[in-house]
This record gives structure tokens, sequence and C-alpha cells, in this order.
């Protein structure tokens, strides 16, 4: 169960009136649309246990190159909110507008991971805003532009227009161990550029913090000091190498008692690099349900009680496992001889992997391990998803006689649509999409086959009535 003190560090609020005030006299540089290409990470893999033992009196040297590259992100977006009005005063002022405007402003950190400007940060300091303003350390402004966001990690790219920038050298973060010392560096409550140390605390962590979007998370815990606007900015190790990306807190408070989160870099970097390429993440997708294995399971398994891995208990049809031949009471060891102890890091290794790519998923079965190759399909986030935002089902004989529909239509329903989509008005919930194009749409996968970019007629059944759309689809 989700603890009730989970707090997120999202950084809306106590911003240092100092700060905002000297940012908005710093000098704003409008960069030009740049096309993306992968950039050039430099990366040391070794361990940070390899550097030169002895006593260390300071890690100024260390630390002194990534304040450098780490960046403050100030974020700005307007709101909308509908205002109740009397209709007698909306008589008298019929062009009153019944909409309040405001902006909302931001504060968070990143962190700059290649001389061209690419920058990572937290999907929560740019989620929904108009403008992000980037501060570097040396003072200078730019406008920056999104690369691409991904809220399942929290992980987002953003881009600035300029070359020669400081940079960070990423770590693998696998490498981490627990006592590690690490640095936190970014901008807390709007004071300024801030450094604290602490350790890697543990590694692996689900608090389900992103439980809400069905995230994927492998933390890693410190307890260098984290606070709000530090979120998107660097988490380094004792060489100055980026190990990870803060981006939350536990703290029934708000602020921080020594447990900070960060992505580990090795996630954040795959996902960069998926961002950059494609604009999305393509995660690979295996096709089962899954449980943890313990004493008792594996007792009636006919398995040590000792065993650690989790079992299939469900395949979904022509999905993956079922055709590379899986079932259900396989107990999946590892993949790709990486060990699997748990539920979440086996959805973890597959999503990492490239749909397509061949997995091989070591299974005891009937007592005898065997490695079965598995082609993975790709993961969809959205499955009942038909244009943006616009679910649908298969009109079922219970919708009929909810919705008194008559037994002539046929096509999919539209279950829900989100405040933000695009066609609100033209497909609105409890609507029958009947016919793209002038062909009819028994099903999910018939109706996307005839989706085209550009204009698109629909048939709509609402209300009793049947009436043509015109779907715009970019």
């Amino acid at each position: 169960m989700k603890p009730s003190f989970l707090t997120r560090t999202f950084l809306t609020v106590l911003l240092a009136c100092s700060a905002a005030s000297a940012a908005t006299t710093r000098e704003t540089k409008k960069a030009p649309p740049v096309a993306n290409k992968k950039p050039a990470l430099k990366i040391d893999d070794s361990p940070v246990g390899a550097s030169k033992p002895g006593m260390v009196a300071s890690y100024a040297d260390v630390v002194e190159p990534v304040q450098k590259a780490v960046v403050s992100i100030y974020s700005s977006k307007e709101i909308r909110q509908q205002l109740q009005m009397n209709p007698l005063f909306r008589q008298l002022f019929p062009d009153m507008s019944d909409e309040r405007r405001s902006r909302q402003e931001g504060l968070g950190s990143g962190v700059i991971v290649s001389p061209d400007g690419y920058i990572l940060t937290n999907n929560h300091v740019i989620e929904g805003a108009d403008e992000l303003k980037i501060s570097l350390a040396d003072g200078r402004d730019f406008i920056a532009k999104v690369v691409g966001s991904d809220p399942k990690t929290d992980i987002a790219v953003v881009r600035i227009e300029a070359d020669q920038l400081p940079f960070v050298t990423l770590a693998d973060s696998d490498k981490l161990r627990v006592g590690d010392v690490v640095f936190a560096v970014g901008n807390p409550l709007g004071i300024g550029q801030t450094v604290t140390m602490g350790i890697v605390s543990a590694k692996n962590r689900n608090v389900r913090i992103l439980e809400d979007v069905g995230g994927y998370e492998d933390f890693i815990q410190t307890d260098a000091a984290i606070n709000m606007g530090n979120s998107g900015g660097a988490l380094i190790d004792a060489r100055g190498r980026l190990v990870g990306v803060n981006s939350a807190i536990i703290s029934p408070s708000r602020g921080n008692i020594g447990i900070g989160l960060a992505v580990p870099i090795n996630l954040a970097a795959w996902i960069m690099n998926s961002l950059i390429e494609s604009g999305t993440v393509a995660r690979g997708y295996l096709g089962v349900s899954t449980d943890p294995v313990t004493p008792d399971v594996a007792e009636q398994l006919g398995l040590p009680k000792d065993t650690r891995g989790v079992v299939i208990t469900d395949i979904v049809p022509d999905k993956a496992a079922e055709k590379a031949g899986l079932k259900r009471t396989d107990v999946v060891i590892a993949i790709n001889d990486h060990s699997v102890s748990s539920v979440e890091e086996l959805r973890l290794l597959v999503a990492q992997m490239i749909p397509g790519s061949v997995a091989k998923i070591k299974v005891v079965r009937d007592g005898k391990e065997r490695t079965m190759e598995v082609k993975l399909d790709r993961y969809d986030d959205r499955p009942d998803e038909l244009f943006a935002g616009v679910n649908v089902k298969p009109l079922t004989a219970e919708d009929r006689r909810r919705l008194q529909i008559d037994s002539r239509v046929m096509g999919l329903l539209v279950t829900d649509v989100a405040d933000d989509s695009p066609y609100r008005e033209q497909l609105p919930p409890n609507a029958v999409i009947m016919e793209i194009g002038r062909q009819p749409v028994p099903d999910l996968s018939s109706a996307r086959a005839l989706i085209a970019p550009g204009r698109n007629l629909l048939a709509i059944y609402y209300r009793g009535n049947v009436r043509f759309h015109v779907i715009n689809v970019k």
C-alpha cells in the first residue's frame, strides 16, 4: 500500500522572491529550432573504488567542474479556471469572460550531458510548461525546447542552442555500492546552486511514488540532502561522474529528512537516447502475469524453499510469451543472465529491451532449468486509445441496454475522453464510432488500420442520431 507520507518534489512552490526577481532581469536568448541527433556522451564505467586510495581533505576539485554543468530550470504555464457566474450578472455583462487566467511559476534543476546542449531533468519539472528558461552557472540564460519526456520514469530531455558547453561524464550506476560517497547538486528552494554530501543508502528502491502512472522505479536512495528545487539535478560520485538524476524525497514534512531518491543514470540515459532518436520510449513486452515465489509456492512446485524468482500465473494470448512456449507455473529466474528475484525487477528488465529483440529467459519447469528465446512485443501503454485521448471498446449487449442503442448500430463505444484531447467535442463519451472512411469498424485494430494522416470522415451515433464528423489527424 502506498504510504500516505510520500511526497514528490514538485517544484511550483517555495521560490525565493529574490531568486524570482533576479531571474526576470537576466537577458534571455531564444533558441532557433535544431534537429535532434544523438549526443556524444562521455562515459567512464569503472567502479568508484578504482580511484587512488588515501585520505581526502576536500572534494572541491571533484565538485567544481560539475557545478558548471548543473543548471536551473525556470518553468511557467498558463492556468485557466472556469468561474461560476450569476445568470443575471451574465445578462448585464454579456461580454465579460467567465474564465480566469493566471501564470504558474516553477523551479527545478537539470544537468548538461553533452557539449551541444542536451540536458537531463525530471518530467515533473517541465510537465505542462509553456516556456522553459535555462540559467547556466556562468550567468547565461537560454530558452529551451523539450526533446521528450517519460512520466513512467520521471525523466525528461530538453535542449538549448549552444555549443562547447560544460558537461558531466556518465558513470555506470550498476556498479554503485551501498556506502559509496555521493553529492547532490542543484538549486534548492531557489536560493542558488548548492552541493550536499552523503552516501548511497540503498539501491533498487521501489516506493510506488510513480504508481499512478504505471511507472518503473529503480531508485538510488541517498542521505545527501535533497529539497524542492533539487529535482532534475545531478547526483555524482566521489570522482565527479553522474550516477543519478535527483527526483524525489520521502518526508512527512515536505523537507529533507535524509531519504532522497534519484533515477540511476543507466536507466535515465537509456530513456534519453530513446527520446532523442524517436521522441518516444519503445519498451519490450512479454505478455505474462507473475507473482513472487514464496516458500509455500516453491514447495508446491517441487522446488527448494529458498528458490528466488517469479512464477508465471497467466499468459496473454497471442503475445510473445505464448508464442515462445512459456507456460503457467514456469518460474522465471533470469533474463539474459541477469537474475530475477521480484515482479518489479522482471518488469523493469523487459521494459528496457527493444521491441523485436530476443530475450533469453531462464525458467524452471517441472524441477528442471531450461532457457527459452522470446522475441519481445512492443508495450502499449494506451491499449484502448483510438485517437489522442480517446479510449474505445467494442459495443456490448449491456452497453446497448444501458444506453438504449438500436440493435442496428454497430461499432466502437467511446468510453472516456481526456480533458486535453483535441477530439473531446466531436467524440464525447458514450458516442459510437460506426464507420471511418465509410468503412465499418468492428474492432480496435480494424479502426486503427483505417485512420490516415489528415482528414478522416467518421460516422458517429450519439443520443439516437447518426452524424458525420471530419477528424483531422496529425
